[in-house]
């Protein structure tokens, strides 16, 4: 694109920030693949976010980073890849590797704006107190209704009769069922507590009209367990869930790559002999379609409150997921941990005021990390050094504006290092060890394989396009 005519474009839809300092609303859900109404999926109910998708834009090929929740959020929050953060497990602090690093809301705070953090955002236990204006919000609600929490305390008073430690993370952690669905009303589990101390919040903003905020919320669903108030569950007739029919991992795809985390079957229905059979898998996905609608609806609560206040004209929504989600693809089941598309794609929705292609989709590939930038040029901030995404601005006046990014994914596996770039047409994945040596190359082509059930890197007859594609992704990953 002319940078004449980028900046044109960009000041169609900035040309509001110039007269005010726009709010932002930034809503996170954890483990929540782009399964809605608005991505096309005929089956979930989803209609809050369908309306939000009405006055915004939907991303249809959005990627995360790292399909891991707390590097993923890190890469997303500072706008850099985590071959810069460095941060590839959950656990180390951001300042811990980029000690001086300035995120994205502390990026607004830094200029002007309230910046609160409710629910999780960064991981919970992970924060970063630079970055907002008062400590982060965690609800003390419990995940889990009557049933669930009777059994984790059944595991737990076990543990303390053997005279065992009670672990606080890991395989062993007393856990209660993968599913369940309380008669509750909403603001008894977290996700609803959390939605109400966000209303709260959102009130008392509205009362300061001349100071702009950034108000992050961010959901616990669908993360397993999929727990959500009976209502939501009751949406779905169990007769129309269906499991996938490639139960099976990618063909002539390396071993150690071709897998999914193991945390799902650390809960206490879960077959600890892994044999998911169908009618499990279809508790799991009625489940995971009542956790998504439960979100939904306090997304709803959300945006409803922004209109009661009549904050809807002056506020950026950005919703987004951590990374995808697998339910019995590649028989992976309440799972992600690797470099493929249904652990790396995720939804992203941008709404902002003066966008002239509301209601509109872009098959543009778009990074979490453009999400900084975005949210920079679209408020009017000064610049920020450092940052490695780009701008999805013009995508918003026209969702088929000149667009040539590739998108890039990264896992470790097997003592290797996995680096997965997304074209519009294949999924071109290197594993180096850790001399730096290829050991390993995948390759799936989109147009014919969607599902990426075969590795075509084998083949003779794509020696040319591995050549194409390995010399594009030495030309654009930085060396870090």
């Amino acid at each position: 694109m002319k940078p004449f005519f980028s900046l044109l474009v960009m000041l169609a839809v900035t040309a509001t920030a110039a007269e005010q300092k726009l709010n932002v609303l930034f809503i996170a859900s954890d483990d929540m693949r782009p399964q809605l109404g608005c991505y096309g999926d005929p089956l979930v109910k989803s209609p809050n976010l369908d309306r939000l998708a009405a006055r915004g834009m939907v991303f249809k090929r959005a990627y995360c980073q790292q399909a891991l929740c707390s590097p993923s959020r890190i890469s997303l929050l500072t706008g850099r890849h985590p071959w810069t953060t460095r941060i590839y497990t959950i656990g180390p602090f951001l300042r811990e590797t980029m000690p001086d690093v300035i995120t994205l809301p502390q990026h607004f705070k830094n200029n002007g704006w309230f910046t609160r953090s409710l629910g999780k955002v960064y991981h919970v236990g992970i924060d970063d107190p630079p970055s907002w204006s008062i400590p982060p919000w965690h609800s003390k609600s419990p995940r889990y209704g009557p049933e669930g929490l009777a059994i984790q305390q059944r595991l737990t008073a076990s543990l303390k009769a053997s005279g065992q430690p009670i672990p606080r993370k890991g395989a062993k952690v007393p856990r209660g069922p993968a599913f369940e669905a309380p008669d509750l009303a909403d603001d008894e589990l977290l996700d609803g507590d959390t939605t109400r101390e966000a209303l709260v919040a959102m009130r008392e903003l509205a009362k300061k009209p001349g100071q702009p905020f950034f108000l992050a919320v961010g959901f616990s669903n669908p993360h397993v367990p999929w727990v959500a108030p009976k209502k939501y569950w009751d949406l779905y007739n169990p007769a129309d869930i269906k499991i996938p029919g490639n139960r099976y991992a990618p063909k002539n795809a390396p071993e150690f790559a071709a897998k999914s985390g193991d945390d799902f079957y650390w809960y206490s229905n879960v077959p600890q002999d892994r044999n998911i059979t169908p009618a499990f898998g279809r508790q799991c996905l009625h489940g995971y379609l009542a956790a998504i609608s439960y979100v939904d609806a306090c997304v709803g609560r959300l945006l409803a409150e922004l209109d009661r206040l009549k904050l809807r004209e002056k506020t950026i929504i950005v919703f987004w997921g951590d990374h995808g989600f697998y339910m019995g693809e590649h028989n992976w089941w309440g799972g992600k941990h690797n470099n493929y598309e249904g652990a790396t794609r995720a939804p992203l929705i941008v709404s902002a005021p003066g966008m002239k292609a509301a209601g509109q989709k872009t098959d543009a590939l778009v990074e979490f990390v453009d999400i900084y930038p975005s949210l920079v040029a679209l408020c009017g901030l000064p610049p920020t050094k450092g940052l490695e995404g780009q701008s999805v601005v013009p995508l918003l006046n026209n969702p088929k504006a000149p667009w040539t990014k590739v998108a890039f994914s990264e896992y470790p596996k097997g003592g290797n290092q996995g680096i997965a770039m997304r074209t519009d047409r294949y999924r071109y994945v290197e594993w180096r060890n850790k001399q730096g040596e290829l050991v390993a190359t995948e390759l799936y082509e989109h147009a014919t394989d969607p599902q990426e059930n075969a590795n075509i890197a084998g083949k003779p007859e794509n020696a040319g396009v591995l050549k194409q594609l390995a010399a594009q992704l030495i030309a654009r990953k930085p060396c870090k």
